[in-house]
């Protein structure tokens, strides 16, 4: 298991001329050198996928217990974009890969497809069937941490050959850093970095070496590909790893590079192979570029500042998880050991250890001063965890113990190593990153994987004895990493957010099943309703809804959405479905989900159904402008529907504390006594009653949308979770107005709370329908992929209203004219009709794609020049140096 004292270089070339070292590939036949070499990364895959499967199987969690993984996001956003995908694999889609017609009332697709479902693992979501979509999900972790684990075994033999077995161990440990357990598992599609940071060395290995550009530009393109989030912090780390060993490196390459021209050629190369591999994915980059500045912004990130020093250390050690924000950079014992032990091994060059050592301590400074976020994170504080490029760390750490272990270090080297390690273990000791799992894997574990480096020669040389160390080092590093893994899994079951999300239960899938057969799309609307499953129900149960939760929610569907009165989260960043009856209306919404059925079956809801305008209708004349009343919801809803439906009240103070009045509305006593501590609630306090005078018999509703605390109607009491900016509350149904017509309604919320004047409006019956079967709809109207195609009565000139927030991408033409962009009118898209129109046709172009596809086009003639010259190089005969013979030149992955 240890590698050779001083192993020669392989394989390396300069000027086409092959440098192989003499006997370097004759020792075995050729077909068990290349069994070898494949079967160390084959070997780090498997260990590393087959120690994460043992954790979660201990852990009870899915699939090997009933444990569910959907945390957070991965529940909320990436199980239903993977059954998204799924549907558009399967053909069930309403729409494609340019536009989703299901979510938001319909949104734009691209860039939510290249960020969150562009891992390659991600298209197994087809192979399953579509109630096992939160397998394939947990395949695309699992497979990205073999891999990336495999590919990391074959960078560290580029670094410096050696045995794979030890290679392999030390890769187990990168598969299963820190950053994985913690950040990187629940978001598949930043499992693809983890992949990318070795793909991206070994193209840089290829620069240094001089030979295959043309594929390591292809690797580049794949890198950022998959997910160009995380292939940018490793393209950043490698081009950091590639100026170390240009500058300090002992190796053949650095000297081979020096006399074929100086580090200038090698850095050369390396960055042309870096921008034309960016250049092959340009339309991943300008799609979500400019998919992001069209999008709501996110609330203010706030970073909280350097975290104590003793609190990074402790990240060094494995088996915990800190409640200390800090970068996870641990990477399993043999690694941490190796680590601390490189500094002292003599047989490494001084220049190499200081090197490295200043590499990796520069990177982990950089992970916690804010400008260097910054630029690990493209120059964006991130609303999470401001440590997403911990991987990075993990990686170069995992690079220098091979350095370290190549090198043979001596017993006391070792020895200094652990003597480091245990002074670290009982400095951060109180740190909480330290726990019982922490001194068993580190204490325990460290102790087994340091006598098996310790092994005497002697017991090393005989076949039984070598075999008992691998059997040792192997049982060791892997049990030692699924046992952190599950220390890791049950720290997080006591963070209250990791409650893990429904998804695709019994319940979700009979509701799926209810939502298919009242469809009528796209006459109407069918809303999946009130977003218990996961944020995106839309997307993973089918209908027309109006949730929608990601980074790319187009600032104009949000803020229409909000204006018309449905409620956001994240400050837009997920929208809500309308629950009130003519928000419903003017979305074309004829059935939907709309509450829990009290005592029934988790999973089983009642149904709304009511009437719905034409997702397209036909305004004849010039449509009206702004009102001269209030600016309020209802009268925004009005002007839409082009009718007055509502009766909207000034609501006047009754019982209950007396509020102060204030500009537009009222503001509430603060509940709180005075003497008591902060979140207490006076007792005796129940709150304000307004009252407010509406037709008897009508449908009474409430709009306070930054309102936080409790609102009781005539017969319904609703909880408000409104925060300004943030948390944006939806029109919401009050009660049935009394026989007397006198609406009373209590607010009764912590703090100085802000209630509108005009917060009830009151919808007389038969209202609403009369003004729905006053507006003309299409004679027909299809909709599908991302656009279109509507036949209208002709009449005089008029405009076409659509059911759809206006988004910048769409182009219409009326009977086959030219295309221009639609109009808007209170953020719904319009079209505007000529006298005697009778068909209009419109469809979706994400923007920036044009522009990604061109620069994509010029990187592929970029390639295939450079691939051209070479094969034309290559037929040139070339002369043979004197004294070398002219073999064929050995080339390894």
């Amino acid at each position: 298991m240890s590698p050779t004292p001083s192993a020669p270089q392989e394989g390396v070339r300069t000027r086409g001329v092959a440098r192989t070292s003499p006997g370097a590939t004759c020792a075995t036949p050729a077909g068990r050198t290349r069994w070898r070499r494949s079967a160390a990364p084959g070997l780090a895959a498997l260990l590393s996928m087959g120690a994460y499967c043992l954790a979660l199987a201990a852990h009870g969690g899915y699939p090997f217990g009933p444990r569910s993984r959907a945390v957070n996001d991965l529940g909320n956003q990436f199980v239903p974009f993977h059954a998204r995908l799924w549907d558009l694999l399967h053909g069930t889609a309403h729409g494609d890969l340019f536009f989703n017609w299901g979510s938001g009332y319909g949104v734009p697709f691209l860039a939510d497809f290249v960020t969150y479902l562009m891992n390659p693992f991600s298209v197994l979501v087809g192979v399953f069937p579509r109630a096992l979509v939160d397998l394939p999900v947990f395949l695309v972790t699992l497979l990205s941490i073999g891999l990336g684990a495999a590919l990391m075994t074959v960078l560290l033999g580029r670094l410096r050959p050696g045995p794979g077995g030890p290679r392999a161990l030390l890769a187990v440990g990168y598969g299963l850093c820190a950053w994985v357990l913690n950040d990187g598992a629940a978001d598949p599609m930043w499992m693809w970095g983890l992949v990318s940071l070795p793909l991206l060395g070994i193209a840089a290995d290829w620069c240094l070496r001089r030979v295959r550009w043309v594929t390591g530009t292809l690797l580049v393109a794949l890198a950022w590909a998959g997910n160009f989030y995380t292939a940018a912090m490793a393209t950043l780390a490698t081009g950091l790893v590639l100026a170390v060993r240009l500058l300090v490196d002992d190796g053949d390459d650095a000297a081979v590079a020096a006399r074929a021209g100086g580090r200038r050629r090698a850095a050369g190369r390396a960055a042309a192979m870096a921008a034309v591999g960016i250049a092959l994915a340009a339309p991943v980059l300008t799609v979500t570029l400019k998919a992001s500045r069209a999008s709501q912004p996110p609330p203010p990130a706030v970073y909280g500042g350097r975290p104590p020093l003793l609190d990074q250390l402790a990240q060094l050690l494995p088996g915990g998880h800190g409640a200390v924000p800090a970068p996870n950079i641990f990477v399993g014992v043999p690694a941490l050991l190796l680590v601390a032990a490189f500094p002292f091994v003599r047989a490494v060059p001084a220049r190499v250890r200081i090197g490295w050592s200043l590499l990796a301590a520069g990177i982990g400074a950089s992970l916690v001063w804010k400008p260097t976020i910054l630029l690990w994170h493209g120059l964006a504080l991130p609303n999470g965890s401001p440590y997403r490029a911990a991987f990075v760390l993990s990686g170069v750490l995992v690079m220098i113990a091979w350095l370290a272990l190549a090198h043979r270090p001596r017993p006391r080297e070792l020895a200094a190593g652990a003597g480091l390690v245990a002074v670290l273990l009982w400095c951060c000791r109180d740190r909480s990153a330290v726990s019982g799992p922490t001194w068993i894997v580190v204490a325990g574990g460290g102790a087994v994987v340091l006598a098996a480096l310790l092994a005497p020669a002697r017991l090393r040389a005989r076949p039984l004895g070598r075999a008992a160390v691998t059997a040792v080092l192997v049982c060791a590093t892997t049990l030692t990493a699924a046992y952190t893994a599950f220390a890791v899994a049950a720290a997080r079951d006591g963070i209250p957010w990791f409650q893990p999300k429904l998804t695709l239960t019994e319940g979700a899938l009979a509701t799926r099943r209810g939502l298919a057969a009242r469809d009528d799309w796209p006459r109407s609307r069918t809303d999946p309703g009130p977003h218990e499953f996961a944020d995106n129900d839309p997307l993973l149960l089918g209908g027309e809804g109006g949730a929608y939760y990601s980074s790319y929610v187009p600032a104009a569907t949000a803020r229409t959405l909000h204006g018309l009165g449905a409620g956001w989260y994240i400050r837009g960043r997920h929208t809500l479905s309308f629950e009130d009856p003519v928000g419903r209306a003017l979305m074309g919404v004829s059935s939907a989900q709309v509450q829990p059925v009290a005592g029934g079956p988790r999973g089983s809801y009642s149904v709304w159904r009511g009437p719905a305008a034409p997702l397209l209708t036909v305004r004849r004349g010039p449509l009206p402008g702004p009102g001269t009343g209030p600016d309020t919801v209802f009268a925004r809803q009005e002007r839409l529907l082009g009718a007055r439906v509502y009766e909207v009240p000034r609501l006047v103070p009754g019982a209950g504390p007396p509020p102060e009045r204030a500009p537009g509305g009222w503001v509430l006593p603060d509940r709180r006594q005075p003497t008591a501590p902060p979140g207490a609630v006076a007792p005796q306090a129940g709150g304000t009653v307004f009252t407010a005078r509406c037709t008897p018999g009508g449908e009474a509703l409430w709009y306070a949308p930054w309102f936080a605390g409790e609102v009781g109607g005539p017969g319904t009491t609703t909880q408000a979770v409104g925060r300004w900016d943030v948390t944006a509350g939806p029109l919401r149904r009050l009660g049935t107005v009394p026989a007397d017509g006198t609406v009373p309604v209590r607010f009764a919320g912590e703090g100085r709370q802000y209630v509108p004047e005009r917060a009830v409006g009151c919808l007389p019956p038969g209202r609403l329908a009369a003004a729905l079967r006053a507006l003309e709809g299409p004679v027909r109207l299809t909709a599908g992929g991302h656009g279109l195609t509507a036949r209208v009565r002709p009449g005089a000139a008029g405009t076409a209203v659509l059911a759809l927030p206006a988004v910048s991408g769409w182009g219409c033409s009326v009977d086959g004219g030219p295309v221009r962009a639609p109009g808007t009118f209170g953020g719904l898209m319009t079209v505007p009709l000529e006298p005697g129109a009778a068909r209009l046709s419109c469809a979706y172009t994400p923007p920036g794609l044009a522009a990604g596809v061109a620069v994509s086009g010029a990187g592929v003639l970029a390639v295939g020049a450079v691939a051209k010259v070479g094969a034309v190089r290559r037929r040139r005969p070339r002369p043979t140096p004197p004294g070398r013979p002219n073999s064929a030149f050995h080339q390894d992955l």
